[in-house]
């Protein structure tokens, strides 16, 4: 699951406005979700809606607009800038005769592709786990259908019902191995707080700079891009300031619009360290007035 090629896909992009005003970091910001996962769009097909379509999610009108751009440019892939229900994109995968992905999904993979550490793989796949749970029977119709045939009769359960059992077995043992990872953590911080070294944690909008700021600051070579969610797995480094004073600065995942609330919990343990820290230090992309104030969400978690 934590595997991902390393080409690109053609991807055809769609963004349905559903408010009067949007502001328009919020496309530019799908498109640069998209070149992150590797994808290579070929173009952005718009449109407005009162409310989404219960079938489909768009209508009929837009399904066929989207159905011809994507054999004009070969798509290989679609990929809609909302949250789409199990059943709205096997719907659409059948209409449309391509893979389609919700945000969700789009923003799943680049964490997949960025996961480095243990904890981090682990949280990525709990949160692949959980949303793919809810995704099994998307075209696999032979899942509904019970087991049978000789050496194949089992207690009766379908296929489906066998999957999502282990998958559920797998989510439990993962769950356990972050409990003691978060152990371990506390551990850490109970020993930080004992030796009484001001904690300061890098909070802000992904890709506005905290990696360069911690990188400036520590004299650290962490991973550093111009891209969303460069930064998945914490950073923690000593640094020393003008009094010459030692403090602990800490690099963590950078926020982003509409990011799926099962998301935020899955990474809960890496979120922790902004609990712990004395001092937010709030990163803001000074030429960017769009992107949203983070340091209402971190209160609320």
């Amino acid at each position: 699951m934590l595997e991902r090629p390393q080409s690109g896909e053609l991807a055809l992009l769609v963004h349905i406005y559903f408010k009067k005003y949007e502001p328009e970091e919020v496309v530019k910001e799908f498109q640069e979700l998209a070149l992150a996962a590797g994808a290579q769009p070929v173009t952005l097909i718009t449109g407005r809606q009162r409310k989404a379509q219960v079938k489909y999610f768009i209508g009929l009108g837009k399904l066929e607009e989207i159905y011809t751009a994507s054999i004009a440019h070969r798509a290989q892939l679609i990929l809609f800038n909302h949250d789409l229900s199990p059943a709205q994109e096997r719907n659409l995968e059948q209409k449309l005769h391509c893979r389609v992905l919700g945000r969700t999904g789009l923003i799943l993979d680049i964490f997949a592709q960025r996961a480095r550490t243990f904890e981090g793989k682990l949280q990525v796949k709990l949160a692949q786990l959980e949303h793919l749970s809810t995704r099994l029977i998307r075209g696999w119709t032979h899942l509904e259908r019970q087991r049978g045939g000789i050496g194949l009769r089992g207690p009766g359960e379908t296929q489906l019902e066998t999957d999502k059992r282990l998958i559920r077995q797998q989510i439990k043992i993962i769950k356990n191995r972050l409990e003691k990872v978060r152990t371990q953590r506390a551990q850490s911080q109970r020993a930080r707080k004992k030796s009484r070294t001001p904690y300061i944690a890098l909070v802000g909008y992904t890709n506005t700079g905290k990696s360069t700021l911690f990188n400036r600051l520590t004299k650290a070579m962490v991973f550093v891009a111009n891209q969303p969610f460069a930064t998945l797995d914490p950073s923690i480094r000593r640094v020393c300031l003008n009094d010459g004073q030692i403090a602990i600065l800490a690099d963590t995942v950078g926020f982003i619009r509409r990011l799926p609330h099962h998301l935020v919990v899955a990474f809960r343990a890496t979120l922790e360290e902004t609990q712990q820290a004395e001092l937010l230090l709030h990163v803001v992309d000074a030429t960017n007035t769009e992107k949203p104030n983070v340091i209402t969400l971190l209160i609320a978690f």
